[in-house]
């Protein structure tokens, strides 16, 4: 079975990806949660994941790090990962693609933390830029391929890549289009993911890097973690 390695459900955006799409997909796996550490996580997250960060997945005796690897990993023996038609499966990884590289603007500002809400002190231009282009990325793949979700009537890994941009969305109150906000809901509503946030507001683990990062950028209106 495989083991996947996360950090904080509170926090960690990028293990939020593989965790979701494993559990929504219902493919057999064991969490390994692992906490940040202040100061940097380098040294404890080197003891499983050769990069020192997460995820990390572990099978037998192979050790897959970076997200978009454990998914491609994954989709290898399990195909409902990517959508079935080409045209649809090729949209899907080039949008995770982007959402992995880009959008540098968005991942600075907007932390991910799951149990606040938070008023921004500004939205500045590289910000509502990587907002605008998520919109209208939403809005081709719900329109090109149907819906409900960005490649079609089935939830697959660009849907997964995504779904912290709707906690982020949640978290400090992005504009998004009708269209946009109402995918942003509906991954909001998928059991798994409702599943992670409430692990998220219940962990009472805090690391003042991350909570220094919210100060930073607004002021925090609702605080419903335990």
């Amino acid at each position: 079975m495989y083991q996947l390695y996360i950090a904080n459900k509170n926090y960690s955006s990028w293990s939020l990806r593989p965790w979701l799409l494993l559990r929504q997909l219902e493919i057999p796996f064991e969490e390994q949660l692992v906490t940040f550490e202040e100061g940097g996580s380098w040294d404890k997250f080197r003891s499983f994941a050769p990069n020192g960060l997460v995820p990390c997945l572990v099978d037998g005796d192979t050790c897959v790090w970076d997200s978009l690897a454990i998914v491609e990993y994954v989709a290898e023996a399990q195909p409902q990962v990517w959508p079935a038609g080409q045209g649809a499966r090729a949209w899907a990884r080039s949008a995770a693609a982007e959402m992995h590289s880009g959008f540098a603007a968005l991942r600075d500002i907007c932390t991910m933390n799951c149990g606040v809400r938070v008023q921004l002190a500004e939205v500045p231009p590289a910000l509502q830029k990587d907002i605008n282009r998520i919109d209208e990325l939403w809005c081709e793949g719900l329109r090109r391929f149907g819906g409900p979700y960005l490649a079609g009537d089935q939830f697959t890994a660009v849907d997964a890549f995504y779904a912290p941009v709707a906690i982020r969305a949640q978290t400090y109150g992005l504009k998004l289009s009708d269209t946009a906000a109402a995918y942003a809901g509906r991954l909001l509503q998928l059991p798994a993911l409702r599943e992670w946030i409430a692990d998220g507001v219940a962990e009472r683990w805090r690391e003042p890097g991350h909570e220094a990062e919210l100060a930073r950028v607004g002021n925090i209106v609702e605080d419903v973690r335990a």
